[in-house]
């Protein structure tokens, strides 16, 4: 197809009269059927770089998404524009879920939105694995799921390896499916662990600045825990009427402190993955329509949500990898308008409020428990094994199995059937958790410029910032 189709095709669809870049090279390279790394931050229009693709091909082009409300505004828009799109995920109606997987043995679909769960289902697999269904592209959205193991960790995300050779088993002779895993946030580790677990064939790769002239990153102590919510409020009510985010860590912490922001007289809501999925799609809608000043919210909100004029993001509590950090503070001043980015933080020795170093000590034993109960299961399982039977047999074997995976010991034969290596066999991964626990934590006590430190941790070292940068507490006290 001439690219000039492409760029008309664009324009009829969403309006745009050119495509910001780099998004014209990724749509030719996916044109191309070629395997692509896409770390685009926040708001970079990545989404349209796969959907057009899958629009001007025939097949079908699987997106594997973590989120349901962000399979959900993407679905939703493509249906508004008339384009045949849809979605399975476990909380749909069944009526729902048989008209989409009649349409998919119909081949009357061009994209299909699932989680990884979803897609490794077996009624859904076998539908997909039929040799007379099309498929020709399998988009990794939010692929730094499957890299490290914080908040947005998903161990099902490990097997995604094995998708397309096993799919490719079951296709027509000279079938091509092309994979293109797409994220916000990956620093040189974890772009090496995502082509290696999806086994990108020579991928084309597309790696932009994280930095935002617009953003200011900020960093405070709060003595206290009364202290902590003193900061936060006097921050909201010197901000009056301006759209914001508040990021705790656990949906008890969302809960109460809405409570308490709320008695305030401001308007606003918690928002977790434990509500059903009615409550967050009014607390999105309230919030994207300004009638909620702000949410207060753990990790589950934001992904694919996009609300241009948000003017800043406070994390009440610091999330424990700076990835994570990256993708939240990238939700305000997607506009290029000024925004803020404030991190509340206990005084270092953690006498007055040790509720920092605690929650961090409790996520590293955590790890540490998991990568323990992972090698002690490893003894007790067969050497080769399927894995639907296994957890029905042993508590957590999923997320045990995936820990193995993710330090060289378990190779994932297809997406159900794994084989633990030898000694001899397995190859001996860097301990990338710690690592990026690490550097958090260098962050929010860096005395130089923030924006530096970003960069030189996502590999843009040589992309320098001016310095000082002025958008940061550090460059602006200098």
């Amino acid at each position: 197809m001439d690219f000039t189709e492409v760029q008309a095709a664009f324009e009829q669809i969403w309006g745009y009269p050119d495509f910001r870049p780099p998004q014209g090279e990724i749509v030719r390279t996916l044109l191309a059927q070629r395997d692509a790394l896409i770390v685009m931050p926040t708001g970079g229009g990545k989404s349209i770089c796969f959907q057009l693709p899958a629009l001007l091909q025939t097949g079908l082009t699987l997106v594997v998404s973590p989120l349901v409300a962000l399979m959900e505004n993407q679905v939703q828009e493509l249906r508004q524009k008339k384009l045949p799109a849809a979605l399975l995920h476990g909380e749909l109606p069944p009526f729902e879920r048989r008209r989409t997987l009649q349409a998919i043995e119909e081949q009357k679909l061009r994209l299909l939105y699932l989680s990884p769960e979803t897609l490794l289902s077996p009624p859904v697999w076998q539908r997909l694995s039929h040799p007379d269904i099309q498929i020709q592209g399998l988009i990794l959205d939010e692929a730094h799921c499957l890299v490290q193991w914080g908040d947005t960790f998903r161990p099902t995300y490990r097997r995604l390896g094995s998708v397309r050779p096993s799919l490719l088993h079951s296709k027509p002779a000279g079938t091509k499916i092309a994979i293109a895993a797409f994220t916000a946030t990956a620093d040189p580790q974890a772009q090496q662990t995502i082509r290696q677990t999806l086994q990108l064939d020579n991928p084309e790769q597309f790696l932009l600045n994280p930095y935002r002239p617009n953003l200011h990153l900020s960093v405070k102590i709060a003595w206290t825990p009364k202290g902590r919510k003193q900061q936060l409020l006097n921050f909201i009510q010197a901000h009056p009427q301006q759209s914001g985010l508040v990021y705790v860590r656990t949906r008890p912490d969302s809960e109460t402190l809405a409570q308490w922001l709320a008695a305030q007289s401001l308007k606003t809501a918690a928002y977790h993955a434990g509500l059903d999925p009615d409550a967050r799609r009014q607390i999105e809608q309230a919030w994207l329509k300004d009638r909620l000043q702000f949410v207060v919210c753990t990790s589950a909100f934001g992904m694919g949500i996009n609300k241009p004029d948000v003017r800043w993001v406070i994390h009440f509590h610091a999330p424990l990898l700076l990835s994570e950090y990256v993708q939240e503070v990238g939700r305000a001043g997607r506009d290029g308008k000024p925004a803020e980015a404030l991190t509340l933080i206990s005084e270092p020795t953690g006498w007055l409020d040790g509720e920092d170093k605690q929650r961090r000590a409790f996520f590293v034993d955590r790890m540490r428990s998991q990568l323990d109960k992972a090698q002690a299961l490893a003894h007790k399982l067969p050497p080769t094994g399927e894995i639907n039977p296994i957890k029905k047999q042993f508590k957590d074997s999923e997320l045990c199995l995936s820990l193995l995976h993710s330090r060289g010991q378990l190779t994932w034969i297809d997406p159900f059937h794994y084989q633990i290596l030898t000694h001899s066999q397995a190859t001996k991964l860097p301990d990338t958790n710690n690592q990026a626990i690490q550097h958090m934590t260098q962050y929010l006590h860096e005395r130089h410029c923030r924006w530096q430190f970003l960069l030189k941790n996502f590999g843009f070292a040589s992309q320098k910032t001016s310095s000082p940068c002025g958008q940061c507490d550090n460059c602006t006290r200098r």
